[in-house]
């Protein structure tokens, strides 16, 4: 269906859209007719803001033209539905106003629930119920009433602040591209009086800096770097990987570049895991033109960085020669106040608390402590997963459907597990002893239970791709602790599932088919209207496809009756 060219997912078009990495990456096979299937559900993925009174009257611009061209549903998406309970009286206001204008047009409504993947709408309410990577046995040392941390040693970068060059080779990395033709030395562009590492690329080739680093295992670490840039064009992959021994990625980031801006930070936390050694990459991979400096990169351990504080998630602070110290009763109660101080943002530039001892404490000053903790790690910088196991996590997805169900009386739930990265790793998942494949089948089973007891008409819809072996249902994800196929077993065979497997459709269409669900294809992903027609060819002969969505994430709506035509005439 798109032989020459890659289709990405639906949030890569968003996360790499500002490097220019995308392409055309729908492209139409054949001008062919579009197949007769019928086609009961015709529809229109809306992500919206209800709180902004401006929003109503785009909103119903969109609709009027949504029916006029076919279209019989709209799934709306809000960031909000995550705590409704704490919206303003005028969001309700505007949501009837929506809701009356799409059923006045003969337009049923679906909204998304159970954001188990992107759940920072739902940490909102609690942000310690992110699922956590485990920090073990860092060191602490006691200085007057404080216990600060004190870094593995050799957990740094050597000439990270790039002083140190022969010509334009720099000291100490392990490896340099293309030194004096396309990375540089350059002493001309300073920051607070230190040269630069400059990048120069315009021949698609890698021009990066590699330093293989000592770790402690399982500590969380900071990356950091000063960036600028000068007609820079960026390439198909721009800023920082970090690489286990194994080759496993621990970071994954995607820094945002202008093509011309001054100095600018940039971060990225991640995980040692089981690694004593780490590669630490900066650069761009297949670059396009331009210049980027980079300047003063660093490489620290973090701590307590956003330490989560829940059951599951224990703190445990311990003296070298195994004494248990308790909290509230040796030292105060340890949290970090920057802990989604934004909202629906794990701020990672911050520093990480301290331990701070109380008054009857049994540390003494000069003492070592060891202490092990949970954090979360942000996927590209921001995305962060509940834990799939937490009681208080399905507190709030119950609370959320009955407030989506008071308000909104939708004719269907629409399931947003999707692209769960980080998974399985707090002690609560790990004393389930089940898989995360396994875990995420109770997960949806429970959803679409509790979904059932609030409404029983309401249908009941999910993202393909977490229970698609074909697509991010497989044994090695991300973060995710383990595998997680058999998710899918956990799928009430009512549930219809929303397809956006482009890579691998015609597989994919046949796996849901062959096990008896239902299938909706979303398309269109701001590509070429027209490819949703190959989509539905491919779908031929394919029991149980029964409808399609346009689906746009860069508030695309100019293609809408150009889609409609393709996919129905």
């Amino acid at each position: 269906m798109r032989k020459q060219q890659r289709v990405y997912t639906r949030r890569e078009i968003l996360e790499r859209s500002s490097l220019g990495l995308l392409g055309p990456y729908l492209v139409v096979r054949s001008a062919a007719a579009a197949p007769a299937q019928k086609l009961p559900y015709r529809w229109v993925y809306l992500q919206c803001n209800l709180q902004v009174d401006a929003e109503v009257t785009r909103l119903k611009r969109i609709l009027q033209r949504t029916a006029a061209a076919g279209y019989n549903g709209i799934v709306l998406s809000d960031y909000k539905f995550g705590f409704l309970d704490k919206v303003l009286p005028v969001y309700f206001q505007n949501a009837q106003t929506v809701l009356q204008t799409a059923r006045q047009l003969g337009l049923k409504v679906y909204t998304t629930v159970c954001p188990i993947g992107y759940s920072n709408e739902l940490l909102m309410n609690d942000p310690n119920l992110a699922e956590g990577l485990p920090v073990k046995e860092a060191t602490y040392r006691v200085r007057g009433q404080e216990a600060v941390l004190e870094p593995f040693a050799k957990a740094s970068l050597t000439n990270g602040d790039f002083q140190k060059a022969n010509g334009n080779r720099l000291v100490g990395w392990s490896f340099q591209d293309n030194p004096g033709d396309s990375t540089f030395a350059d002493s001309s562009v300073e920051r607070n009086g230190l040269p630069s590492l400059r990048i120069e690329e315009s021949k698609k080739r890698n021009a990066r800096v590699m330093q293989t680093v000592a770790v402690a295992p399982w500590r969380q670490m900071r990356l950091s770097v000063w960036a600028k840039t000068a007609d820079f064009q960026g390439g198909d992959q721009v800023g920082s990987v970090v690489l286990g021994t194994d080759g496993k990625a621990l970071t994954y980031m995607q820094w945002d570049f202008a093509p011309n801006q001054d100095w600018r930070q940039y971060s990225v936390v991640f995980n040692t895991l089981q690694n004593q050694q780490i590669n630490v990459y900066m650069g761009v991979w297949g670059g396009r033109g331009g210049r980027l400096w980079f300047n003063d990169a660093r490489l620290e351990e973090v701590g307590l960085l956003n330490v989560l504080r829940r059951d599951g998630c224990p703190l445990e602070v311990r003296g070298e020669n195994g004494q248990r110290y308790r909290e509230g009763v040796d030292f105060e109660p340890v949290s970090d106040p920057f802990l989604m101080k934004s909202p629906g943002d794990y701020d990672i530039q911050h520093e990480p608390p301290p331990i701070r001892l109380t008054q009857q404490s049994r540390i003494t000053d000069g003492e070592r402590l060891v202490v092990s903790c949970y954090h979360p790690v942000p996927i590209y910088g921001w995305e962060v997963s509940c834990c799939l196991t937490a009681p208080k996590v399905y507190t709030l997805l119950r609370r959320q459907l009955e407030l989506i169900q008071r308000y909104f009386h939708p004719d269907g739930f629409f399931f947003s597990h999707d692209e769960m990265r980080v998974a399985n790793w707090c002690q609560l998942c790990q004393a389930t002893h089940k898989t995360p494949g396994q875990l995420l089948a109770d997960n949806v089973r429970r959803c679409s239970e509790m979904a059932r007891a609030v409404s029983q008409q309401a249908e009941q819809f999910v993202w393909s791709d977490m229970f698609d072996p074909y697509h991010n249902a497989i044994a090695d994800y991300y973060l995710v602790n383990g595998p997680l196929t058999h998710s899918w077993d956990g799928l009430p065979q009512q549930m219809i599932i929303v397809n956006w497997n482009h890579d691998h459709d015609k597989q994919s269409l046949r796996w849901f088919s062959d096990r008896g669900f239902k299938q909706i294809l979303a398309g269109y992903y701001d590509g070429t209207p027209e490819s949703i027609r190959d989509w539905l060819q491919d779908a031929r002969g394919v029991t149980g496809v029964v409808g399609v969505m346009y689906t746009t994430w860069q508030q695309r709506f100019d293609d809408l009756e150009a889609f409609a035509k393709a996919a129905w005439g």
